[in-house]
């Protein structure tokens, strides 16, 4: 018996060795490619990519295509999709290693491997059309970046649409105003302006610190600690309907400088020099009118 399973063990081996093995694909250079994708090669001609036709220190000249698709011999032979590397169907991490070989190094992708696309399996392919013109390669438009990424972000967008929101639905500003759509180490993929400060301060450059007394907020949290950045049903886009709503979620029954000389800040028993029974303490930046920071008040007042 064991003579027996010997010899069809070798037998089956003996079978294995004699298939011949697929030869490695060899490049074929991008005229072949044109003879069946005609539209897209002309298209291609407008992209910036076109450039790769020409690159013969990298050893691509005349093989632009297969740059990005990798050799095609056995596509050419047998017209089937499982034999070339299609990055608008391929995996998010095949079409990024592609896109990768030549992009690795840009200063644009420095935080792809950080960014929420790549965490979330967004391939390049997903927002760039590699064979376009330029204006589709990179969209530098307002109203074409933002239709782009609306595509996905449909709830961020809905907030644009509320009474009080950033004017991106007029096309006066873009996600990446904000954002770096590849990633950065900031949570939310949030862009930095001048180093280290907020996107927000590249517009509102009037509360752009470092100022002498500092509403902490402004450092520890940053604009959204009050304000929701993308669009709010309250005036001046805030977290609450009322001014006095936003100031309590931190000053709520915080206590004065000396409880002895002085009743309680907030609230406490009437009538406490901030009684919010009464009208005229309810919008705390009818006095606190420096409540991004001051450079002359310690409460914010001037």
């Amino acid at each position: 018996m064991l003579i027996v399973f010997a010899l069809a063990a070798a037998l089956a081996g003996g079978a294995q060795q004699a298939a011949p093995a697929k030869p490695a694909a060899t490049t074929v250079g991008s005229d072949t490619c044109q003879a069946c994708h005609e539209d897209i090669f002309k298209a291609f001609q407008t992209s910036p990519h076109a450039a790769v036709e020409k690159d013969a220190r990298r050893g691509w000249q005349g093989k632009a295509c297969e740059s990005c698709h990798g050799a095609g011999s056995r596509h050419a032979e047998s017209t089937d999709k499982k034999d070339i590397l299609n990055p608008a169907t391929a995996t998010a991490g095949q079409a990024d290693k592609a896109c990768l070989t030549c992009h690795f190094s840009s200063p644009a992708q420095a935080g792809r491997l950080h960014g929420g696309h790549a965490r979330g399996q967004v391939s390049c392919a997903s927002c760039h059309k590699v064979h376009g013109a330029s204006g589709t390669l990179v969209p530098t438009r307002a109203a074409a970046v933002n239709k782009s990424c609306a595509q996905c972000h449909q709830q961020e967008w809905a907030a644009f649409l509320k009474p009080h929101a950033h004017r991106l639905p007029q096309g006066a500003m873009a996600c990446t105003d904000c954002h770096n759509p590849h990633g950065t180490l900031l949570p939310r993929s949030l862009s930095a302006v001048s180093a280290n400060e907020q996107a927000c301060v590249k517009c509102h450059g009037d509360k752009r610190g470092p100022f002498a007394y500092e509403h902490a907020p402004m450092r520890l949290e940053g604009c959204q600690a009050c304000h929701e950045p993308h669009g709010s049903a309250n005036p001046r886009m805030l977290t609450r309907h009322e001014v006095r709503f936003v100031c309590l979620e931190c000053h709520a029954a915080k206590p004065a400088p000396s409880v002895e000389t002085l009743p309680p800040a907030l609230g406490g028993v009437p009538p406490s020099f901030h009684d919010l029974q009464n009208p005229r303490y309810r919008n705390c930046t009818v006095c606190h009118v420096k409540i991004h920071g001051s450079h002359v008040s310690r409460s914010l007042l001037r």
